[in-house]
């Protein structure tokens, strides 16, 4: 006896196929009101750009999702790479959907040959858990990647700090003209901070300060506390910056040294293990031949 789970997932992919069908095959349109349309032309009805529907979808989720106890939402992380947060909610639904739906779908022909209901499930559940927390691990590489970025530019721009401040250019001024300087995003997140510090009548290290405690960066906060305390005396502060540039190279250089030699180590079983299987190739013929005489 067929079980019902078995009929009613038939059911649903039948269903489905005949509604793809349906759109694929649409019948050709009549002659009569193609020719009268285009005889008295309409304003067109507004397409729907996918990009707001998935903002809506996303600000959905968020209403609904944002206050779950469980569901962890990494703002920093977020706000580094320039992704709402509806739509990093979107994509993890999207794919626990579907880490949930495609097991038991696949799972119908073994079904009906006698495979337990609740295997299919149980899988579908184990691959929905794996594919939520997929973009979790795939956003904390990436905003670990981009704060190395940010930290290598900052190198860059705290030379450039102490170089305007050597030419006894004043604070924030210095601030200004240092990040004008280049074009990248991490110079163009500055930007928008010493601007927006301007409009909100603030000194700029405030709006630094403010936009590592959004971002987590460090070596932006270093930087506003140096301008914090500094004094008429440009050479010191020059002396300050030039300094901390240097000690953040050393780190920056430290921290890729620690890991090439990480990935060299993970390098190391394979190859022992490919060495392992040429050796086996190599002795197979005279071992079979040994065995076989």
């Amino acid at each position: 006896m067929i079980p019902v789970g078995a009929l009613l997932a038939g059911a649903t992919v039948g269903a489905g196929m005949a509604l793809l069908a349906k759109e694929l095959l649409r019948p050709a349109p009549a002659l009569g009101p193609a020719l009268q349309r285009l005889n008295h032309p309409t304003a067109p009805a507004p397409e729907l750009d996918s990009a707001d529907r998935d903002e809506r979808w996303g600000a959905w989720l968020v209403d609904h999702l944002g206050s779950v106890p469980g569901v962890r939402i990494p703002r920093r992380d977020l706000a580094l790479v320039g992704t709402s947060l509806g739509r990093f909610l979107l994509i993890k639904t999207a794919l626990a959907a579907a880490g949930l739906l495609v097991p038991p779908l696949a799972g119908i022909p073994l079904l009906l040959l006698g495979l337990p209901f609740y295997l299919p499930a149980v899988v579908g559940v184990l691959f929905a858990a794996m594919l939520w927390f997929a973009p979790d691990l795939a956003l904390r590489d990436q905003a670990r990647r981009a704060r190395e970025e940010f930290a290598h530019a900052m190198a860059a721009y705290l030379d450039l700090v102490a170089l305007r401040r050597a030419g006894n250019v004043s604070a924030e001024q210095a601030l200004e003209q240092a990040a004008q300087v280049a074009g990248g995003w991490a110079f163009v997140r500055i930007q928008q901070a010493l601007m927006q510090s301007r409009v909100d009548k603030v000194p700029h290290w405030e709006s630094l300060t403010r936009l590592t405690a959004e971002l987590d960066l460090p070596a932006l906060e270093d930087l506003a506390a140096i301008m914090r305390q500094s004094t008429d005396d440009g050479a010191a502060v020059y002396a300050t910056l030039r300094a901390r540039a240097r000690n953040l190279r050393t780190e920056l250089l430290a921290a890729q040294a620690a890991e090439a030699n990480a990935n060299s180590e993970k390098m190391t079983a394979p190859g022992a293990l490919l060495a392992v299987l040429v050796m086996l190739l190599i002795a197979f013929p005279a071992v079979i031949r040994i065995l076989t005489t």
